[in-house]
């Protein structure tokens, strides 16, 4: 006995037309809400590893200026006990130990990367310098900033000025 199933035929599988241009448009929406979404997220991330590059370098060239004048360290006038360049933090500053033995202070293990210009070059002022100067005196590295020229989250402040 063989059973034959005349006239009965499986349903087509696959979208219609409309059904694709649906689902494109509701991507694209939420694509356009997450987009804006992500890049704020971004930025606020780069904000917060700004400001801690800039306060571990900060915390390095005032521990610096005070391991100088604890220790009695032999310094150029003009660098009023700061460090003459940025590299010295990580270099260290020669100096004799009470048992007159001659060691190395080191300030930082490396120079934090700039997360808004993704380099390692960051603006530089000396104690001579005007306080938004934007050209670096020579003297001594007082104080370091980013070099970016974008404005910050908050729509005001320049992230260069902080």
């Amino acid at each position: 006995m063989k059973s034959k199933t005349k006239g009965f035929h499986l349903p087509i599988r696959g979208f219609t037309l409309i059904e694709l241009i649906v689902v494109i448009v509701i991507v694209s929406v939420l694509a356009a809400i997450a987009i804006p979404m992500v890049e704020t997220s971004v930025r606020r991330y780069q904000e917060i590893e700004l400001r801690r590059a800039l306060r571990t370098i900060r915390t390095a060239i005032d521990e610096y200026k005070k391991f100088v004048e604890e220790n009695n360290v032999e310094m150029d006038e003009e660098t009023y006990n700061y460090p003459p360049k940025l590299e010295d933090l990580v270099e260290g500053i020669e100096y004799k130990d009470k048992k007159g033995e001659e060691k190395i202070q080191k300030f930082l293990r490396r120079i934090p990367l700039d997360p808004m210009t993704n380099s390692y070059e960051w603006g530089l002022r000396s104690y001579q310098d005007d306080r938004d100067s934007e050209s670096w005196g020579g003297e001594n590295v007082y104080d370091v900033y980013t070099k970016s020229q974008r404005k910050a989250l908050d729509g005001v402040t320049y992230y260069k000025e902080w």
